[in-house]
Protein backbone atom coordinates (compact mmCIF):
# COMPACT_ATOMS: atom_id res chain seq x y z
CA UNK A 1 0.00 0.00 0.00
CA UNK A 2 1.25 3.25 -0.94
CA UNK A 3 0.81 6.46 1.13
CA UNK A 4 0.99 9.90 -0.30
CA UNK A 5 1.78 12.69 3.00
CA UNK A 6 -0.17 15.95 2.49
CA UNK A 7 3.01 17.62 3.13
CA UNK A 8 4.12 16.26 -0.29
CA UNK A 9 0.59 17.24 -2.28
CA UNK A 10 2.02 20.65 -2.76
CA UNK A 11 4.78 19.98 -4.78
CA UNK A 12 2.82 17.19 -7.09
CA UNK A 13 -0.25 18.16 -8.44
CA UNK A 14 -0.95 21.43 -10.59
CA UNK A 15 -4.41 23.65 -11.31
CA UNK A 16 -3.48 21.67 -14.85
CA UNK A 17 -3.97 18.79 -14.00
CA UNK A 18 -6.61 18.81 -11.09
CA UNK A 19 -8.49 20.64 -13.99
CA UNK A 20 -7.95 17.91 -16.27
CA UNK A 21 -8.51 15.30 -13.97
CA UNK A 22 -12.19 16.72 -12.75
CA UNK A 23 -13.16 17.00 -16.30
CA UNK A 24 -12.38 13.67 -17.31
CA UNK A 25 -14.29 12.66 -14.42
CA UNK A 26 -17.28 14.80 -14.91
CA UNK A 27 -17.32 13.40 -18.41
CA UNK A 28 -17.00 9.77 -17.44
CA UNK A 29 -20.33 10.56 -15.17
CA UNK A 30 -22.43 11.50 -17.88
CA UNK A 31 -21.18 8.74 -20.18
CA UNK A 32 -22.50 6.46 -17.45
CA UNK A 33 -18.79 5.26 -16.77
CA UNK A 34 -18.45 6.48 -13.48
CA UNK A 35 -20.89 6.50 -10.13
CA UNK A 36 -21.09 8.53 -6.91
CA UNK A 37 -22.26 6.26 -3.90
CA UNK A 38 -24.47 7.91 -1.68
CA UNK A 39 -23.36 11.02 0.51
CA UNK A 40 -22.87 10.77 4.89
CA UNK A 41 -22.80 13.94 6.42
CA UNK A 42 -23.10 14.13 10.10
CA UNK A 43 -22.92 16.45 12.89
CA UNK A 44 -21.00 14.86 15.38
CA UNK A 45 -21.87 16.77 18.27
CA UNK A 46 -18.11 17.75 19.17
CA UNK A 47 -15.83 20.81 18.27
CA UNK A 48 -19.23 21.85 16.32
CA UNK A 49 -17.86 19.50 13.31
CA UNK A 50 -19.40 18.36 10.52
CA UNK A 51 -18.14 14.82 9.54
CA UNK A 52 -18.66 13.08 6.67
CA UNK A 53 -17.79 10.25 3.55
CA UNK A 54 -18.17 10.78 -0.11
CA UNK A 55 -17.24 7.52 -2.21
CA UNK A 56 -17.72 6.24 -5.83
CA UNK A 57 -15.82 4.29 -8.76
CA UNK A 58 -15.07 5.40 -11.77
CA UNK A 59 -15.10 2.04 -14.53
CA UNK A 60 -13.12 4.37 -16.81
CA UNK A 61 -10.11 5.20 -14.56
CA UNK A 62 -10.46 2.30 -12.32
CA UNK A 63 -10.92 4.56 -9.43
CA UNK A 64 -12.95 3.67 -6.34
CA UNK A 65 -12.45 4.59 -2.73
CA UNK A 66 -13.69 7.48 -0.87
CA UNK A 67 -12.95 10.82 0.93
CA UNK A 68 -13.27 11.05 4.74
CA UNK A 69 -13.32 14.18 6.25
CA UNK A 70 -15.40 17.41 7.00
CA UNK A 71 -15.17 20.51 9.08
CA UNK A 72 -13.86 21.63 12.25
CA UNK A 73 -14.56 25.35 12.54
CA UNK A 74 -12.14 25.72 15.62
CA UNK A 75 -9.01 24.24 13.26
CA UNK A 76 -8.02 27.87 12.68
CA UNK A 77 -7.13 28.61 16.04
CA UNK A 78 -5.02 25.32 16.04
CA UNK A 79 -2.95 26.34 13.45
CA UNK A 80 -4.86 24.02 10.96
CA UNK A 81 -7.30 24.51 8.06
CA UNK A 82 -10.79 23.89 9.16
CA UNK A 83 -11.56 21.55 6.48
CA UNK A 84 -9.73 17.88 6.78
CA UNK A 85 -9.58 14.64 4.93
CA UNK A 86 -7.87 11.95 3.81
CA UNK A 87 -8.86 10.00 0.58
CA UNK A 88 -8.46 6.00 0.71
CA UNK A 89 -7.80 4.26 -2.53
CA UNK A 90 -8.83 0.75 -3.25
CA UNK A 91 -7.94 -2.10 -6.17
CA UNK A 92 -11.13 -2.20 -8.50
CA UNK A 93 -10.04 -6.00 -9.27
CA UNK A 94 -9.00 -7.32 -5.55
CA UNK A 95 -10.97 -4.52 -3.02
CA UNK A 96 -7.43 -4.53 -1.55
CA UNK A 97 -6.60 -0.65 0.11
CA UNK A 98 -3.88 0.68 -2.72
CA UNK A 99 -3.17 3.81 -0.83
CA UNK A 100 -3.90 6.49 1.53
CA UNK A 101 -3.72 10.52 0.30
CA UNK A 102 -3.59 13.45 1.79
CA UNK A 103 -6.99 15.04 1.35
CA UNK A 104 -6.72 18.85 2.21
CA UNK A 105 -5.16 20.64 -0.74
CA UNK A 106 -6.26 17.75 -3.16
CA UNK A 107 -10.12 19.32 -1.91
CA UNK A 108 -9.48 22.85 -2.91
CA UNK A 109 -7.34 22.24 -5.58
CA UNK A 110 -10.26 19.94 -7.27
CA UNK A 111 -13.19 22.37 -5.97
CA UNK A 112 -11.20 25.29 -8.12
CA UNK A 113 -10.67 23.38 -10.84
CA UNK A 114 -14.57 22.68 -10.77
CA UNK A 115 -15.68 25.84 -10.97
CA UNK A 116 -12.34 26.21 -13.92
CA UNK A 117 -14.30 23.35 -15.53
CA UNK A 118 -17.04 25.49 -15.89
CA UNK A 119 -15.37 28.58 -16.93
CA UNK A 120 -13.72 26.89 -19.90
CA UNK A 121 -17.25 25.17 -20.95
CA UNK A 122 -19.30 28.04 -19.98
CA UNK A 123 -18.08 31.33 -19.49
CA UNK A 124 -18.59 33.90 -23.01
CA UNK A 125 -15.12 33.60 -24.74
CA UNK A 126 -14.29 37.67 -24.17
CA UNK A 127 -15.53 37.33 -20.66
CA UNK A 128 -12.90 40.29 -18.99
CA UNK A 129 -14.30 40.83 -15.28
CA UNK A 130 -14.20 38.13 -12.42
CA UNK A 131 -16.22 38.27 -9.84
CA UNK A 132 -15.14 36.92 -6.27
CA UNK A 133 -18.07 36.84 -3.31
CA UNK A 134 -16.75 35.00 -0.79
CA UNK A 135 -12.51 35.87 0.90
CA UNK A 136 -12.10 32.57 2.91
CA UNK A 137 -9.06 29.88 2.45
CA UNK A 138 -10.53 28.98 -0.58
CA UNK A 139 -10.86 31.57 -2.69
CA UNK A 140 -7.27 31.72 -3.41
CA UNK A 141 -7.61 28.36 -5.27
CA UNK A 142 -10.99 29.69 -6.75
CA UNK A 143 -9.30 32.74 -8.35
CA UNK A 144 -5.88 31.08 -9.88
CA UNK A 145 -7.52 28.15 -11.52
CA UNK A 146 -10.65 30.81 -12.99
CA UNK A 147 -7.93 32.94 -14.62
CA UNK A 148 -6.45 30.20 -16.75
CA UNK A 149 -9.46 29.86 -19.61
CA UNK A 150 -10.53 33.57 -19.80
CA UNK A 151 -8.09 36.85 -20.55
CA UNK A 152 -9.46 38.83 -16.92
CA UNK A 153 -8.48 42.06 -16.94
CA UNK A 154 -9.75 42.77 -13.61
CA UNK A 155 -11.19 40.93 -10.18
CA UNK A 156 -13.84 42.69 -8.21
CA UNK A 157 -14.93 41.09 -4.97
CA UNK A 158 -17.07 41.06 -1.76
CA UNK A 159 -16.84 39.43 1.18
CA UNK A 160 -19.46 39.68 4.26
CA UNK A 161 -16.62 40.69 6.64
CA UNK A 162 -14.58 43.56 4.50
CA UNK A 163 -11.57 42.88 6.39
CA UNK A 164 -10.98 39.63 4.79
CA UNK A 165 -10.87 41.32 1.09
CA UNK A 166 -6.88 41.51 1.58
CA UNK A 167 -6.86 37.65 0.36
CA UNK A 168 -8.17 38.49 -2.61
CA UNK A 169 -6.77 41.82 -3.47
CA UNK A 170 -3.24 39.46 -2.59
CA UNK A 171 -3.98 36.84 -5.32
CA UNK A 172 -4.78 39.12 -7.36
CA UNK A 173 -1.96 41.13 -7.51
CA UNK A 174 0.03 37.80 -7.27
CA UNK A 175 -1.75 37.28 -10.48
CA UNK A 176 -0.96 40.57 -12.54
CA UNK A 177 -4.48 41.75 -12.38
CA UNK A 178 -5.99 45.05 -10.42
CA UNK A 179 -8.59 44.19 -7.67
CA UNK A 180 -11.16 46.39 -6.55
CA UNK A 181 -13.64 45.76 -3.51
CA UNK A 182 -17.73 46.64 -4.73
CA UNK A 183 -20.82 46.03 -3.72
CA UNK A 184 -23.11 43.36 -4.60
CA UNK A 185 -25.04 46.03 -7.00
CA UNK A 186 -21.62 46.99 -8.54
CA UNK A 187 -20.24 42.91 -8.91
CA UNK A 188 -23.56 41.87 -10.74
CA UNK A 189 -23.80 44.83 -13.35
CA UNK A 190 -19.79 44.47 -14.15
CA UNK A 191 -18.73 40.79 -13.65
CA UNK A 192 -18.29 38.47 -16.79
CA UNK A 193 -17.76 35.51 -14.72
CA UNK A 194 -19.04 35.14 -11.07
CA UNK A 195 -17.51 32.51 -8.53
CA UNK A 196 -19.26 32.55 -4.86
CA UNK A 197 -17.39 30.70 -2.51
CA UNK A 198 -19.03 30.85 0.98
CA UNK A 199 -20.72 28.85 3.88
CA UNK A 200 -23.81 31.31 3.64
CA UNK A 201 -27.16 29.84 4.65
CA UNK A 202 -28.96 32.83 3.11
CA UNK A 203 -28.93 33.85 -0.24
CA UNK A 204 -26.14 36.51 -1.23
CA UNK A 205 -26.32 37.48 -4.69
CA UNK A 206 -30.52 38.57 -5.92
CA UNK A 207 -31.78 37.41 -9.25
CA UNK A 208 -31.81 41.25 -10.14
CA UNK A 209 -28.52 41.81 -10.01
CA UNK A 210 -27.15 39.75 -12.51
CA UNK A 211 -27.03 40.52 -15.74
CA UNK A 212 -27.63 38.30 -18.86
CA UNK A 213 -24.63 36.52 -20.20
CA UNK A 214 -22.96 36.14 -16.80
CA UNK A 215 -21.38 32.46 -16.02
CA UNK A 216 -21.91 32.19 -12.35
CA UNK A 217 -20.11 28.76 -10.36
CA UNK A 218 -21.99 28.38 -6.87
CA UNK A 219 -19.30 26.34 -5.27
CA UNK A 220 -20.08 26.82 -1.54
CA UNK A 221 -23.59 24.97 -1.13
CA UNK A 222 -22.31 21.36 -0.45
CA UNK A 223 -25.10 20.77 2.57
CA UNK A 224 -29.02 20.91 3.23
CA UNK A 225 -29.98 24.28 3.95
CA UNK A 226 -27.15 26.24 2.86
CA UNK A 227 -27.66 28.76 0.14
CA UNK A 228 -25.59 31.74 -2.18
CA UNK A 229 -28.02 32.91 -4.40
CA UNK A 230 -31.54 33.64 -4.99
CA UNK A 231 -33.61 30.91 -5.96
CA UNK A 232 -35.58 33.10 -8.76
CA UNK A 233 -31.70 33.52 -10.33
CA UNK A 234 -31.97 29.68 -11.13
CA UNK A 235 -34.96 30.19 -12.81
CA UNK A 236 -33.62 32.50 -15.50
CA UNK A 237 -30.63 30.57 -16.09
CA UNK A 238 -29.35 27.68 -18.04
CA UNK A 239 -28.02 25.09 -15.15
CA UNK A 240 -25.73 22.82 -14.93
CA UNK A 241 -24.40 20.64 -12.37
CA UNK A 242 -21.39 18.00 -11.42
CA UNK A 243 -24.15 15.51 -10.42
CA UNK A 244 -28.20 16.54 -10.41
CA UNK A 245 -28.96 14.11 -7.60
CA UNK A 246 -26.94 16.17 -5.55
CA UNK A 247 -27.80 19.35 -6.87
CA UNK A 248 -31.65 18.93 -6.30
CA UNK A 249 -30.66 17.51 -2.65
CA UNK A 250 -28.16 19.60 -0.82
CA UNK A 251 -26.97 22.01 -4.28
CA UNK A 252 -28.00 25.27 -4.84
CA UNK A 253 -30.85 24.10 -6.75
CA UNK A 254 -32.45 22.79 -3.68
CA UNK A 255 -34.14 26.17 -2.53
CA UNK A 256 -36.19 26.31 -6.93
CA UNK A 257 -36.53 22.43 -6.60
CA UNK A 258 -38.37 23.38 -3.12
CA UNK A 259 -39.92 26.27 -4.34
CA UNK A 260 -41.11 25.01 -7.32
CA UNK A 261 -39.25 27.35 -9.80
CA UNK A 262 -37.50 24.57 -11.58
CA UNK A 263 -37.73 20.74 -11.89
CA UNK A 264 -34.62 18.30 -11.85
CA UNK A 265 -35.13 18.25 -15.87
CA UNK A 266 -33.80 21.74 -16.24
CA UNK A 267 -30.71 20.80 -14.73
CA UNK A 268 -28.00 19.39 -17.35
CA UNK A 269 -24.98 17.88 -16.45
CA UNK A 270 -21.68 19.71 -16.88
CA UNK A 271 -20.49 16.47 -18.00
CA UNK A 272 -22.71 16.52 -21.13
CA UNK A 273 -21.27 19.91 -22.46
CA UNK A 274 -17.87 18.47 -22.12
CA UNK A 275 -18.88 15.52 -23.92
CA UNK A 276 -20.54 17.07 -26.82
CA UNK A 277 -24.17 15.73 -25.60
CA UNK A 278 -25.52 19.48 -24.78
CA UNK A 279 -24.46 22.64 -26.48
CA UNK A 280 -23.84 24.14 -23.37
CA UNK A 281 -24.48 28.00 -24.05
CA UNK A 282 -26.10 28.99 -26.65
CA UNK A 283 -26.19 33.06 -26.41
CA UNK A 284 -24.04 35.44 -25.49
CA UNK A 285 -27.32 36.93 -23.74
CA UNK A 286 -27.73 33.32 -21.60
CA UNK A 287 -27.02 33.67 -18.06
CA UNK A 288 -25.27 29.95 -17.17
CA UNK A 289 -25.05 28.81 -13.68
CA UNK A 290 -22.78 25.75 -12.25
CA UNK A 291 -24.55 24.13 -9.15
CA UNK A 292 -20.92 22.90 -7.92
CA UNK A 293 -21.97 20.40 -5.14
CA UNK A 294 -18.82 18.43 -5.02
CA UNK A 295 -18.62 14.71 -5.55
CA UNK A 296 -16.50 11.49 -4.28
CA UNK A 297 -15.49 11.15 -7.98
CA UNK A 298 -13.51 14.48 -8.02
CA UNK A 299 -11.32 13.80 -5.06
CA UNK A 300 -10.88 9.87 -6.33
CA UNK A 301 -9.61 11.80 -9.71
CA UNK A 302 -6.92 13.90 -8.03
CA UNK A 303 -5.84 11.89 -5.65
CA UNK A 304 -4.92 9.13 -7.97
CA UNK A 305 -3.41 11.32 -10.54
CA UNK A 306 -1.50 12.96 -7.14
CA UNK A 307 -0.52 8.97 -6.60
CA UNK A 308 0.79 8.29 -9.64
CA UNK A 309 3.45 11.36 -9.43
CA UNK A 310 4.17 10.31 -6.19
CA UNK A 311 4.93 6.92 -7.45
CA UNK A 312 7.06 7.83 -10.74
CA UNK A 313 8.74 11.11 -8.33
CA UNK A 314 9.60 8.25 -5.59
CA UNK A 315 7.84 10.29 -3.17
CA UNK A 316 4.99 8.09 -2.47
CA UNK A 317 5.58 5.65 0.55
CA UNK A 318 4.80 2.05 0.41
CA UNK A 319 4.19 0.08 3.54
CA UNK A 320 3.22 -3.63 4.04
CA UNK A 321 -0.81 -3.59 5.85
Amino acid sequence: MWIVPEAAIADLMTEKASFAAVESVFAAMSRGDAVNFPVIREAIGHADALYGFKSGFDRAGLNLGLKSGGYWPGNMDKGLTNHQSSVFLFDADTGQCRAVVGGNLLTALRTAAASAVSIHHLARADAKVLGMIGAGHQSAFQMRAAVKHRDFEKVIGWNLHPEMLSRLADTAAELGLPFEAVDLDQLGAEADVIISITSSFDPILMDTQVRPGTHIACMGTDTVGKQEVEAALLARAQVFTDEIAQSVTLGEAQHAIKDGLITAGAISELGAVINGTHPGRTSDDDITLFDGTGVGLQDLAVASAALELAIQRGTAIEVDF
